[in-house]
């Protein structure tokens, strides 16, 4: 399976960050298939093709204004996410939907699209989530990890003894 889980945003505006942090969140906590790939895309656009060209599936990890209370996790496949790229849903979207453009013209569209997005409290110039997202990254990730599942690769929990090791060595 050639996957990868994509985290898009921007440390600097609160709830922005959403997609970055449920990356690193997954990094942290769980070991992955080979695979499967997990990338902090911060806020890049096309810097991204290369990373995105001729995969199975990529998981886009983000904040989604999609008119619902702040901190709900939303879940898009395939055709759904390009529609609504005709009305403001990301602020990444413009980047995104550059770098599938380019994918579909050169043949390396990926198979399957989805977008695991969390509605966000605020975008204001501050770092850190607000309470109501940092709450909904649970659900998120059990959101990426069920799809995971759904494609015969499940996560593993790292054991507390693994995080540390990771902690204190990162390489």
């Amino acid at each position: 399976m050639n996957t990868l889980i994509l985290g898009v945003g921007n440390l600097l505006l609160s709830d922005e960050a959403v997609g970055v942090r449920i990356v690193e969140a997954l990094e942290r906590e769980y070991r992955f298939a080979p695979g499967i790939e997990l990338l902090d895309g911060g806020t890049a656009g096309m810097e991204l093709l290369e990373a995105m060209a001729s995969r199975d599936h990529i998981i886009v990890a983000d904040a989604v204004l999609s008119a619902n209370p702040p901190g709900t996790v939303v879940t898009l496949e395939d055709e759904e996410i390009p529609a609504l790229f005709g009305r403001k849903i990301s602020p990444h979207q413009l980047g995104l939907a550059d770098v599938l453009s380019a994918l579909q013209l050169t043949g390396e569209s990926p198979r399957r699209l989805t977008l695991v997005g969390v509605e966000p409290l605020s975008l204001e110039p501050r770092i850190g989530l607000t309470p109501v997202v940092a709450a909904a990254m649970g659900e998120a990730k059990a959101r990426i990890l069920t799809l995971l599942a759904e494609l015969g690769c499940p996560a593993i929990p790292l054991t507390e003894t693994e995080r540390e090791a990771a902690w204190h060595n990162p390489i």
